[in-house]
């Protein structure tokens, strides 16, 4: 049994993975900034934590990180303004990084998105730039840590149903169901061989567990 933080603990993916979490028999702290959603966090088995981690610096996030064993990031900014994209998808995931490091929380999986990097090809009139140049600049201060690191990247997100099937790659990405995306994490967290790895992925074929091998 692990512990486990959610930071953005209210999110769809989030919502979707901590039951499976709890089924595995783990236990799930869900940071969350609205206290209204301390119910819903609830409600599929979470322990709620009000923390913005905006505003937290790395000592705030470290005593909110004490006693986990793992880190999911799935929060963001969620669009808006240029700073607030920065201060969140930038700045907040690497304070949360090096506080992980700090509580010994040695296990960290980023939800990024499939396309993530320096290479992100958006062009600078492109609002969605802020968003791409911030995820790129986290996910690449995640590979540089000493964490047991795994970046995931899904395809465009949608609300469908899991199928517990998916494909590997950027080839022919499209889309991806939230609930596929949290049958993932859980996978990720129960293979080895995960750790140290970008994993770009989509709907697909392959049943997850032979499609992460």
């Amino acid at each position: 049994m692990s512990r486990i933080a959610i930071i953005g603990g209210h999110g769809k993916i989030a919502l979707a993975l901590t039951p499976l979490l709890t089924e595995q028999d783990h236990s799930v702290t869900s940071v969350i900034r609205n206290p209204d959603h301390t119910r819903d966090v609830e409600s599929v088995g979470g322990t709620p934590l009000v923390a913005d981690v905006e505003r937290l610096d790395t000592d705030g996030l470290v005593q909110a990180l004490a006693g986990h064993d793992v880190v999911v990031w799935a929060a963001g900014a969620g669009g808006g303004s240029p700073e607030r994209t920065y201060a969140v998808d930038r700045d907040a995931a690497i304070r949360s990084m090096d506080a992980a490091a700090q509580a010994g929380a040695q296990r960290y999986v980023m939800i990024s998105y499939c396309g993530a990097g320096p290479d992100h090809g958006v062009e600078a009139d492109n609002p969605f730039v802020h968003y791409a140049e911030a995820k790129a600049a986290a996910d690449e201060y995640l590979r540089g840590t000493d964490l047991d690191w795994t970046v995931l990247g899904p395809s465009k997100l949608t609300d469908g149903k899991a199928t517990g099937s998916i494909d590997v790659g950027r080839d022919g990405a499209g889309e991806v169901s939230r609930e596929n995306v949290a049958r993932v994490i859980t996978e990720v967290l129960e293979a080895n061989g995960t750790v140290g790895r970008t994993i770009e992925f989509h709907d697909g074929a392959t049943p997850i567990s032979e499609a992460l091998r």
